[in-house]
């Protein structure tokens, strides 16, 4: 089975999403509090329950605005043969 997209070009698509990536990280400058902070130790957890919180609520939008598009659209045009067939009414 052929791959629709070649290892080049997966190349090129990871280079650019990586840039913009780079650039919103890099592009925030530092505060002096920020810097002045002591490190946090290597027993303290990688996401902080503010994080996972923020990261769970954010899923859970996501999910609901999604499942409502889906099944509203099913509710309103119909299966997608129908929708082929006779358009969205």
């Amino acid at each position: 089975q052929d791959s629709p997209l070649k290892a080049v070009q997966m190349l090129w698509v990871n280079l650019i999403m990586d840039t913009f990536a780079s650039l919103a990280l890099a592009t925030e400058p530092p505060t002096e509090a920020l810097l002045l902070r002591k490190p946090y130790g290597r027993d303290k957890p990688l996401i902080s329950r503010t994080m996972l919180k923020n990261i769970l609520g954010h899923a859970a939008y996501q999910l609901v605005i999604i499942f409502s598009l889906l099944f509203i659209g099913a509710w309103t045009c119909g299966t997608p043969g129908e929708v082929l067939a006779e358009g969205c009414h």
